[in-house]
């Protein structure tokens, strides 16, 4: 599967881990990657229902001290502008058809897709994660709102499903396993579906995709078993 060598990009699991605060897990890395003093940042997805300017703040708390400023995409009248000109762009977790509705609402999918295609740097957890795949349809949250589409901003040639639950073969509960919803999936779906545990990252740059952290992923393709990928280089 190739990928866009220009692309840019950290699609991370999750932004907190147990034990952690938020971002800090990930923090260093992140400051790295970006490599820049801005950050424009999505909150559209709206974690709780966090308001736009509480989950902005939240970011910019949790990168106080390392010389970075964060503005929030709602904050400008021209947001495609503000996309357009942006050094380093975050998109944050919450309900990912929240987050979809709205970017096609505004029309700014396109947008996104076609910036990032320049290289700029993309950060996305949890449901800024699932945008970077080719659908939202492997996501784990309600679907709280109808977005214009399921299409996602296709940057990777696969799904991704952050926060991805390995069965608790000492829980009593009955329902449907997350590896038996990706599998529901592929009775009507072709694409891969990545299984990201939390703690596990993505980088992707070069046109190359590297597992980062310390936990397996779980890669599911139609009609083939399961694999686990180690940490490293992933080669489909």
């Amino acid at each position: 599967m190739e990928i866009n060598p220009v692309y840019n990009l950290l699609v991370v699991s999750t932004s907190t881990i147990h034990g952690s605060g938020f971002l800090e897990y990930i923090k260093e890395e992140f400051v790295k990657f970006i490599a820049s003093d801005e950050l424009l940042f999505i909150p559209y997805a709206r974690p709780s229902g966090i308001s736009f300017e509480d989950y902005t703040a939240k970011v910019q708390e949790a990168l106080n001290g390392q010389n970075i400023k964060v503005a929030g995409l709602h904050e400008f009248q021209n947001k495609k502008k503000a996309i357009q000109e942006a050094k380093a762009i975050f998109v944050g977790g919450g309900n990912t058809f929240l987050l979809l509705k709205t970017l096609y609402d505004l029309d700014l999918v396109h947008q996104l897709r076609v910036q990032v295609g320049k290289g700029t740097p993309y950060v996305g957890t949890s449901a800024g994660s699932n945008l970077t795949g080719l659908t939202i349809g492997t996501t784990n949250d309600m679907p709280i709102v109808y977005p214009a589409s399921f299409d996602a901003l296709g940057f990777l040639p696969f799904n991704i499903n952050p926060h991805f639950l390995d069965p608790d073969l000492n829980s009593t509960h009955k329902g449907e396993t997350r590896e038996t919803r990706i599998q529901e999936f592929h009775q009507f779906n072709p694409q891969p579906v990545l299984g990201l545990r939390e703690g596990s990252w993505l980088k992707v740059n070069q046109g190359e995709i590297r597992l980062e952290g310390s936990l397996t992923a779980r890669l599911f393709r139609a009609n083939r078993e399961a694999v686990e990928l180690a940490p490293g280089l992933i080669n489909f």
